[in-house]
């Protein structure tokens, strides 16, 4: 089943990725409530699943490397640029070019599919971790295509798209086999997935702060996708668990 999960983030993300490459009249507004579903359904996963197998693990020493997790994001911002906020800085790209945006989106892609791979005690967690990884990777696919359009990379558009797609999977199954195979690298899971918290928190605070409004507002439209992207994490806990 695990390997189904791989498999479908990956066409998810090419799907998603897909939308500016194929869709010409897709509109910027249909991103913010994309972006406002994502930004709650990920963070009511995060704090409904992920966060209670880690205290339940670490008990108060979750609470450190949460903090570790959202100062990293914080600082991966900086390269990134806000880009898995949904942020599109087409100067930004035409001076400096996608590189270092793409190595920012790559390096948070590679901690995001690392709960992928992570033996959790209650056996609802998997599906809803990847239902929440994967309703935020398909803006974040969306938003890094609109901004290869921009940059003289758009001849290998395809080629980046699916690279990114590819990378959180293949970070879910490095975390699997080398934490079956290895016993050190099991324990140190347990640490990391804290800090993947952080970084969550931090990615689908600020979503929902944003989420594309220039004055913060809270629209009717954005208020019924929060609602929404918080109803289906609400739903997550009615999957069959031990």
């Amino acid at each position: 089943m695990i390997w189904f999960y791989f498999l479908l983030l990956t066409v998810l993300t090419l799907l998603g990725g897909s939308i500016p490459f194929l869709v010409k009249s897709f509109k910027s507004e249909w991103m913010t409530y994309m972006l406002a579903f994502s930004g709650a359904f990920l963070l009511g996963i995060t704090l409904l699943h992920l966060l209670p197998e880690s205290v339940h693990e670490l008990q108060h020493e979750a609470g450190i490397y949460i903090l570790i997790g959202f100062f990293i994001q914080l600082l991966l911002q900086r390269i990134s640029h806000g880009v898995e906020h949904g942020h599109i800085h087409d100067h930004h790209t035409h001076v400096h070019g996608i590189s270092p945006i793409f190595l920012g989106l790559c390096i948070h892609a590679f901690m995001e599919g690392i709960p992928l791979g992570f033996n959790y005690q209650n056996t609802s967690t998997m599906p809803s971790i990847f239902l929440g990884v994967a309703a935020h990777k398909i803006p974040e696919a969306v938003t890094l295509s609109a901004l290869v359009l921009m940059s003289n990379s758009k001849k290998n558009k395809w080629v980046i798209l699916l690279f990114f797609a590819l990378v959180s999977p293949a970070s879910g199954m490095l975390a699997m086999y080398y934490g079956q195979k290895f016993q050190f690298i099991s324990n140190l899971l347990v640490y990391i997935i804290p800090v993947v918290i952080g970084a969550f928190l931090h990615i689908s605070t600020t979503i929902l702060y944003e989420s594309g409004t220039k004055s913060h507002e809270l629209s009717r439209q954005k208020v019924i996708s929060v609602l929404l992207g918080l109803s289906f994490a609400l739903a997550t806990l009615l999957f069959p668990h031990e």
